[in-house]
């Protein structure tokens, strides 16, 4: 009994880290962000922080991680669902994917160029074969139902789940570097638009859907990232191009 509530105990005071950094995140990005100011925050000691997490990125791995275990409980519930076909199932999927991203657009917007930055190459790799791996475990009972529907056609459930998950992710790559991107002569939100559908018209053709019968990407929602975009490099924002990077 005694274990289990220094279980607890921990797990409460790891998430109160998390939503403090959290908090300091949205605020001052987390470029700006130091450990420190967690430190201050809550009062508590540099060893206690260490007790925790091994560093600044480790606590935004395990930050990254808990938001999507968090999507994950969601996303599971449509998965899940008997009443729900298999392509059903993936434009809800989907359309949950793109309302998250929209809420949590000001720390999308806080985290690009950390994300994007060549230092960190190593970290987002990581993620996104965390991430692969993740989603394509949705993806493969959702597509295996499919084929028992006969909306979809292929003799590989499992590999194929793994190359929609890597495909779908890198949608959101392209997206963004062409919502970042400073070409005057060129309207990212439509560019971007292109790039959705062309994606979109990719995964149909893996999975043998039919055309058009899935949306990978919310149109409504690239203003939304896109205002979230531009504001991380307007002067005066934390995340601007030039800024000071937190020492830590």
């Amino acid at each position: 009994m005694a274990r289990l509530v220094k279980e607890e105990e921990y797990t409460a005071k790891r998430n109160e880290i998390l939503d403090a950094a959290l908090a300091l995140i949205y605020s001052k990005g987390y470029e700006q962000m130091a450990i420190q100011d967690i430190l201050d925050q809550l009062k508590i000691s540099r060893g206690a922080f260490y007790h925790y997490f091994d560093s600044k990125q480790s606590l935004l791995e395990d930050l990254i991680d808990r938001m999507a275990k968090e999507t994950e409980q969601s996303l599971l519930s449509i998965v899940q669902d008997p009443d729900l076909l298999a392509l059903e199932k993936f434009r809800r999927y989907f359309e949950l994917s793109t309302r998250w991203k929209t809420s949590q657009k000001t720390l999308i917007g806080s985290l690009l160029r950390m994300w994007y930055a060549d230092g960190n190459a190593l970290f987002r790799q990581k993620m996104t074969a965390k991430s692969i791996r993740y989603i394509s475990r949705i993806y493969e009972s959702i597509i295996r139902e499919g084929v028992e529907e006969r909306v979809f056609t292929t003799e590989f459930p499992e590999q194929v789940a793994v190359i929609v998950a890597q495909v779908t992710l890198s949608i959101s790559d392209a997206v963004i570097e062409v919502l970042r991107s400073q070409e005057p002569d060129r309207d990212p939100i439509q560019k971007a638009g292109m790039i959705m559908d062309a994606y979109t018209d990719s995964v149909e053709r893996i999975l043998g859907a039919p055309s058009g019968s899935l949306k990978v990407f919310e149109p409504g929602a690239l203003e939304e990232l896109f205002t979230a975009i531009r504001q991380e490099s307007v002067p005066g924002n934390p995340g601007r191009k030039g800024s000071k990077k937190s020492p830590e």
